[in-house]
C-alpha cells in the first residue's frame, strides 16, 4: 500500500497555497497521570501535531472552507475529549461564519484510554454537524486510510457527499479487534473503499491528488452563498456541549480493587441469560402496548422491538433493543432503520420517544458492513439529536459500542444500576490497550463504563437502583424503571 500523507501534508497538497489558518488553541494536559501524559507527548513527537485532529480555515481552488483533518500517527487518530472539543468548536465556528465544512478522517475511533466519556462525544460532534447541515451549509467527507469505529459510525457518515482514498480500510470495527474477539480474520475485501462504492455506501474513491478539483466542483454545485466570507472574522465562543472538554483532557484517580469488582459485577450481571429486558419492561410496567413490525420498507430485524406504549398514562413510541433475539443473531442495520421509523413517527405525531438500550453489540459481518451499519448508527444519532418531542433513553443492561450509542442521545438518560456503556466489549478494549483480554475488568473501570461513574460524569441523568438485582425481582425492577420513564416524560412536558 502506498504511503499516505499525514494531516499537515494533506492540507499542503489540497488547499490553495498559504491559505490555511489554524483555529487550534493549545491543549492543557494538567491533571493527567504520568503514563498517559508520556504517551501523548510521544504521540505528538511522532505525528508532528498536538492532538489527533487539526482544524482551521483555508481555500480550495478559491472556495473558502473550514477543515477538520485527522492525524492517524497520533495514537491511531483516536478521538478523546480534547480532540472532540476541538472538532465541535471548529464545526460551530464554521456554522457561525457560514463556511462549507470539509472533514478528512483518519482514525481508529474512540480513544480507549479515555473510555465512555470520550465515546459519548461522538454524539456531540454529530449534533454539531447536523446543525451545520441544517443551516444550509455543505458538508464534505473524505475517508482516509484507515477510518473505522466511532468516527465512521458518526460524523464520518453524515456528509452530503462522501468519498474515500482508493484502497482505504473503511469499516465499522477494526480488523484487529474483530480477530481478537472472534478468533478469525474479517472477510477480505469488505472493508475497502471500492467495495463501499460498489454497495452504494459512499460516492466515489478519489486519489489525494484529485481531491482539490473534485471538492471544488462539489462546493460550486452545493454552495448557495453568493457573497464571499470576510477575510477576518472574530472567533466564535463555543460553549462545551455535554461530555466535551474543549480545553483539555479528563483525569480520574486510579480505581480501587473494590470499584473494579463492582463495575465488573455489573458487566457480568447484565450478561446473565435470565436478566429481564424490554419485553419484561413492557409486560410489567406499561399500561398498554401495541407492537409494530419492520421498517415499512420491506425489512425487519428482531434485534429491535418497536411499539406504541403507555407508561403512567402517558402514550409514547418505544424503540427497544431486545436481548432475547440478540443471542444468536446480532443486531443489524435493519434494526436501526426500524428504530428510526419510530423516531420519525414520534416526531410526526408529537409523542414522546422512549429508547431502550440492551445490546452486546451490533452485527459484525459482511452483511452488516455492506448494509451500511455505520451509516445507520450515524443517522440514528442525527435523528435523535434533532427530535422536537420529549425523549427518554433507558440503559437497561449491556451497552456495547455504536449499536448502543445510536439510541442514547435522548433529552434525559436513565440507567439501571447494573447498566453500562462502553465503546467496545471490555475484552475488545483490553485487546487494543494491553494486547490481551485479561485486563478487561481493570480497563472497563478506568473507562468509566459503570452507571455510578456515568452519573458522576453527566452521561446519565438518573440511576434506578437494583436492590435486589433485576433477575431476582423482574416485576419490581420493571415497575421502578417504568415509573422513572413516566416521571422523566412528565418533567419534560411540564418544562414545555
Amino acid at each position: 500500500m502506498p504511503r499516505r500523507p499525514g494531516a499537515h501534508e494533506l492540507v499542503d497538497q489540497v488547499v490553495d497555497e498559504a491559505s490555511f489558518v489554524s483555529w487550534d488553541e493549545p491543549i492543557s494536559r494538567d491533571g493527567l497521570d504520568e503514563g498517559y501524559r508520556q504517551a501523548l507527548d510521544a504521540a505528538a513527537a511522532r505525528a508532528g501535531t498536538d492532538e489527533s485532529v487539526i482544524t482551521g480555515r483555508a481555500r480550495i481552488e478559491g472556495h473558502d472552507v473550514a477543515l477538520v483533518v485527522g492525524e492517524f500517527a497520533f495514537l491511531g487518530g483516536s478521538i478523546g475529549r480534547a480532540a472532540a472539543g476541538r472538532i465541535v468548536a471548529a464545526v460551530r465556528r464554521a456554522t457561525a461564519e457560514r463556511l462549507p465544512l470539509v472533514a478528512a478522517t483518519a482514525s481508529g475511533g474512540t480513544r480507549m484510554q479515555e473510555g465512555t466519556p470520550a465515546f459519548v462525544t461522538m454524539v456531540d460532534i454529530s449534533a454539531a454537524v447536523v446543525a451545520h447541515k441544517a443551516a444550509g451549509l455543505p458538508y464534505l467527507v473524505y475517508l482516509r486510510h484507515p477510518t473505522t469505529g466511532g468516527v465512521f459510525a458518526s460524523w464520518g457518515s453524515l456528509g452530503h457527499m462522501t468519498i474515500a482514498e482508493p484502497g482505504a480500510l473503511v469499516g465499522f470495527l477494526g480488523p484487529v479487534v474483530y480477530e481478537t474477539l472472534h478468533g478469525e480474520p474479517f472477510p477480505a475485501g469488505v472493508q475497502v473503499s471500492e467495495n463501499l462504492v460498489a454497495n452504494g455506501i459512499i460516492d466515489a474513491a478519489v486519489p489525494t491528488e484529485e481531491l482539490a478539483p473534485v471538492a471544488a466542483r462539489a462546493l460550486r454545485l452545493l454552495s448557495t452563498r453568493s457573497t464571499p466570507a470576510p477575510d477576518v472574522v472574530a472567533p466564535v465562543e463555543a460553549a462545551p456541549p455535554a461530555g466535551v472538554a474543549l480545553g483539555g483532557y479528563a483525569s480520574h484517580p486510579e480505581p480501587s480493587d473494590e470499584e473494579i469488582a463492582r463495575v465488573w459485577a455489573s458487566v457480568t450481571t447484565t450478561r446473565r441469560a435470565d436478566r429481564p429486558g424490554v419485553r419484561e419492561l413492557l409486560r410489567h410496567a406499561a399500561d398498554d402496548v401495541i407492537p409494530l413490525n419492520g421498517t415499512g420498507h420491506g425489512e425487519s430485524d428482531q434485534g429491535v422491538m418497536l411499539a406504541l406504549a403507555s407508561f403512567g398514562g402517558r402514550p409514547c413510541v418505544l424503540a427497544g433493543q431486545d436481548r432475547r433475539y440478540q443471542v444468536e443473531q446480532s443486531m443489524g442495520p435493519a434494526a436501526l432503520r426500524e428504530a428510526r421509523r419510530g423516531m420519525a413517527m414520534a416526531d410526526q405525531l408529537g409523542l414522546p420517544l422512549v429508547t431502550v438500550i440492551d445490546t452486546p453489540g451490533a452485527d459484525l459481518s459482511r452483511h452488516a458492513e455492506e448494509g451500511a451499519l455505520a451509516g445507520e448508527i450515524a443517522r440514528s444519532l442525527a435523528d435523535m439529536t434533532t427530535l422536537g418531542v420529549p425523549s427518554v433513553s433507558v440503559l437497561l443492561g449491556q451497552g456495547t459500542g455504536g449499536g448502543a450509542l445510536a439510541l442514547l442521545p435522548a433529552r434525559r438518560v436513565i440507567a439501571a444500576e447494573h447498566g453500562w456503556l462502553s465503546p467496545l466489549p471490555p475484552e475488545g478494549a483490553s485487546a487494543i490497550v494491553y494486547k490481551d483480554t485479561e485486563h478487561a475488568a481493570l480497563l472497563a473501570t478506568r473507562q468509566r463504563v459503570g452507571s455510578a461513574q456515568m452519573l458522576a460524569d453527566g452521561v446519565v441523568d438518573v440511576v434506578v437502583p437494583e436492590r435486589p438485582a433485576a433477575h431476582e425481582d423482574p416485576e419490581g425492577f420493571a415497575a421502578a424503571v417504568g415509573a422513572e420513564i413516566a416521571r422523566q416524560v412528565q418533567l419534560q412536558l411540564d418544562e414545555g
